[in-house]
């Protein structure tokens, strides 16, 4: 049976799609993939916004901004005849978690979190922090209906589904013990602390032993401040979550054909049916297409074989020619084979998962680095329909 072709456009052409999201291990032209993506979208007349949370920063690369940073900046240069619109920006995880703390807690206590040791360490390096920070900003561009097409290029490797987690985990983080052990001194009246003052003074003097007193005091401090914003976490997490649930999000899977990529984009597929999010097909990147004309690898290689041990009759040109031609030869005979094994790879993967469509794209001469090689790029996606 053959696979069914990824429609590039139809997904973007479609209103109701308001969310994609580009997802796949690193180095296989993901966030390429997506910033091409959010360009045709904006050239078909969609107002279209790219988010990245990839720290290698190539998407300001390819579309000509010298930088990005946490506020969506226009892409000039986009045909925007249609009506349409393109903005990037990439994550600040910080300056995001800072944003949230400014809007939802009064100024006194907002710049009292702000100051805190444990708070600063928190928000630029805490695991998990990059993930949820990365949910918060997907909702707030979502929330704030400026853009209809928010093109999401997640981190690499597996990483790239840690955000599906953000709401359980912070959930997690925030009902935990140590949460919950930090928040007594400031929650408990003086005869209940007298009660509990044995297992507490010796659960935080094995906390002071592992983490030091100031920083022990850092983090009561800022539990205690940030306390009432729990719940605004919380609710934001969840309604994103339920937003990558909905028919409006479509999930693309980017890969290369090569084994430990296609073994990641398994792993995505099959984490994203278990989440029940809507996956939209898989993006198979930088494909060798098979060489031209018939002659086949085996016989290329033969026939190298044969030029390699003819030697030019009386001091003519022949051998220099007999060894521009063996080379050429060998070069079809190895674009053979590796287009063969790409083909093979590729049929593995679509044999395990043969409902999900595919979409190709042939490897480019050169890396992409500008509008144009991005519109290439989204041409190649948009001539997949059947």
């Amino acid at each position: 049976m053959a696979t069914a072709r990824l429609d590039m456009d139809r997904i973007i052409d479609d209103r109701r799609t308001r969310i994609i999201v580009c997802c796949g291990s690193g180095g296989v032209g993901k966030t390429t993939a997506a910033a091409a993506i959010g360009l045709r979208a904006a050239e078909r007349g969609r107002q279209a916004c790219v988010l990245t949370v990839d720290p290698a920063r190539r998407l300001a690369q390819s579309m000509g901004l010298t930088s990005l940073d946490n506020t969506p900046r226009r892409v000039d240069g986009v045909d925007t005849s249609g009506g349409g619109s393109l903005y990037a920006m990439m994550l600040d995880m910080k300056r995001t978690f800072d944003e949230i703390v400014e809007s939802h807690a009064d100024p006194d206590r907002a710049a009292q979190i702000l100051a805190n040791p444990f708070y600063q360490s928190l928000s630029s390096s805490f695991a998990g922090t990059q993930e949820y920070m990365a949910m918060e900003k997907l909702g707030q561009l979502r929330h704030a209906e400026e853009w209809d097409l928010i093109v999401v290029d997640t981190p690499p490797s597996r990483s790239a589904l840690d955000f599906l987690d953000a709401p359980q985990r912070l959930s997690r983080f925030l009902d935990g013990r140590l949460i919950r052990l930090l928040t007594v001194p400031a929650k408990a009246g003086v005869s209940y602390m007298r009660v509990l003052n044995a297992g507490f003074a010796m659960a935080t003097s094995v906390l002071t032993k592992i983490l030091g007193a100031q920083v022990l005091k850092d983090a009561q401090t800022f539990v205690t401040a940030f306390d009432t914003m729990f719940g605004g976490f919380r609710e934001r997490a969840e309604w994103t979550y339920q937003l990558l649930q909905a028919p409006g999000t479509a999930f693309l899977v980017i890969a290369a054909p090569e084994p430990d990529a296609l073994r990641e984009a398994s792993y995505f597929v099959e984490r994203l049916d278990t989440e029940r999010m809507p996956l939209a097909g898989l993006i198979l990147n930088r494909v060798h297409a098979s060489a031209a004309g018939r002659l086949s690898a085996a016989r290329s290689l033969a026939a190298a074989e044969t030029l390699d041990m003819q030697d030019g009759p009386n001091g003519s040109d022949a051998g220099p020619r007999n060894t521009i031609t063996a080379a050429a030869l060998r070069n079809h005979a190895e674009r053979m084979n590796l287009s063969k094994r790409e083909r093979r790879l590729a049929e593995h993967f679509t044999s395990a998962h043969p409902a999900i469509p595919v979409a190709e794209v042939v490897a480019q001469p050169e890396d992409i680095h500008d509008l144009d090689g991005l519109r290439t790029i989204g041409m190649i996606l948009g001539r997949q329909a059947p």
